[in-house]
């Protein structure tokens, strides 16, 4: 495990921008693992500047997204769906049909996650995964638990989930309760693991990741078991290591 800590928000998301960059240079058919929320935000925007530079090329690129609300239509503006369209496909030339999220509105739960495992199979697995980290230590939504659940599978949100959430929409009932998610398994199998962390409110679950026994009370800390991780953590985030 490798630890980068740096001075701001900022230089997090350039080296994870250039990580990622870096990636799809070597390699112009990778198969990348993405993430959602605040913090990935800056290194999307980072790669979209990247590209226009015409520095990397997605063309040939597949992409797979960790998490999708369930029962929130694609075309919502608080999907994820919605969010990856926004900040990254439509500002880059990847292919629609190379682009993976899980389906929120499907109608069968156990048929959405088998399909999204045998697809990522399929692509003979990812080469790098993004991740950030909840405040209760979750990465995608693997909440906190008495087991690690190993693929895809629905997930019911914890409160402290439900509430770090809700300021991306008018009310707190308005965020949705459940979503899918790939397991434990699914994230560990990725040959390359990139978590990224910013502000003094991750600080506790950078620790219990970094420093901590490995449990599923804090799916993070799985990731010492990982021989590719790579956690960029600012100063805030990394103040108790």
């Amino acid at each position: 495990m490798k630890i980068i800590i740096v001075n701001d928000y900022e230089e997090m998301s350039k080296k994870a921008a250039n990580i990622i960059s870096s990636q799809i240079i070597l390699n112009s058919s990778s198969v990348l693992g993405f993430a959602t929320g605040d913090t990935p935000l800056g290194t999307y925007k980072k790669l979209v500047n990247t590209y226009n530079e015409g520095d990397i090329d997605f063309a040939e690129i597949k992409t797979f997204n960790l998490d999708e609300y369930y029962h929130l239509p694609k075309d919502n503006t608080q999907s994820y769906n919605f969010y990856m369209t926004e900040n990254l496909f439509k500002q880059v030339n990847v292919k629609p049909q190379n682009i993976h999220i899980p389906n929120g509105m499907c109608e069968s739960i156990e048929e959405e996650c088998l399909n999204y495992e045998n697809a990522i199979e399929q692509a003979d697995g990812i080469n790098l995964q993004l991740l950030g980290i909840g405040t209760n230590g979750h990465i995608g939504f693997n909440e906190p638990d008495v087991k690690f659940e190993a693929t895809t599978h629905l997930v019911h949100l914890d409160e402290e989930t439900i509430h770090a959430n809700s300021r991306f929409f008018d009310s707190i009932e308005e965020v949705p309760t459940k979503a899918i998610s790939m397991g434990i398994k699914t994230i560990m199998q990725a040959k390359k693991i990139v978590l990224l962390a910013s502000g003094i409110e991750k600080s506790e679950a950078i620790y219990n990741t970094v420093r901590g026994h490995i449990t599923p009370e804090v799916p993070a800390s799985v990731l010492q078991l990982h021989p590719d991780v790579t956690i960029i953590v600012d100063n805030n985030a990394a103040s108790r290591l």
